[in-house]
């Protein structure tokens, strides 16, 4: 029974997040009920309102996008490299995963109606600053890089890009963008041993770290 919940639970997610992405948290619980295929009853079984499912597909982006960083980090060779596959791995999320793109969606509107939605950025921001100190402790990173500055620029940089992506091409080009923004970015901070490496690492297409045969 448990299990049966937690897949229901899961369907109400996946499927609100499909519709929060059409259109928005302007979604009515009609609509959500269209892409989710339970019962209204199901829905209300795990969630009181509209704004309660909401937070959920929030919360439920956010965990792949930190679970995503924790994978990245623990199979790559060193901190530099995660730097670039996080954001990869997050582009990869956002192109392929419907929660993600809901959930990316409803940050920005639900901020804008309610105050804004920051745990999820700060959260982001503190990995990109964990994976900076370490790469500056391996000798990977030009000596005098502000890593606060670099953490918060990385998260701005990307959130920007990924906007103008879905804005311009639906996200078509998500993946060009980003390695051009690693191609200005990596040369300022990155030590010129390692640089050659992490530009060619940049250029190469997000791999799906879930996918045992990549």
């Amino acid at each position: 029974m448990q299990e049966r919940a937690e897949l229901t639970r899961h369907a109400v997610i996946l499927g609100a997040a499909k519709s929060f992405e059409k259109f928005g948290y302007a979604a009515s619980l009609n609509t959500v009920l269209q892409y989710c295929s339970v019962t209204k009853g199901a829905m209300y079984f795990h969630f009181k309102s509209k704004e309660d499912l909401a937070h959920a597909v929030i919360a439920a982006q956010h965990d792949m996008a930190m679970e995503g960083t924790k994978v990245v980090a623990a199979h790559s060779d060193s901190a530099i490299e995660s730097l670039v596959l996080v954001s990869q791995e997050m582009a990869r999320q956002l192109v392929t995963e419907p929660i993600a793109r809901g959930g990316m969606r409803l940050t920005m509107e639900i901020g804008s109606i309610q105050g804004p939605i920051e745990q999820p950025y700060r959260d982001w921001i503190e990995s990109i600053r964990q994976l900076a100190t370490q790469a500056a402790a391996d000798g990977d990173m030009v000596k005098g890089t502000d890593i606060d500055a670099l953490a918060t620029f990385v998260v701005g940089s990307f959130t920007g890009v990924q906007i103008l992506s879905e804005m311009l091409t639906g996200r078509a080009d998500l993946y060009v963008r980003l390695r051009q923004m690693w191609e200005l970015v990596l040369p300022t901070i990155v030590t010129k041993p390692k640089l050659p490496y992490m530009m060619r690492l940049a250029g190469l297409p997000p791999r799906n770290w879930n996918d045992p045969s990549h």
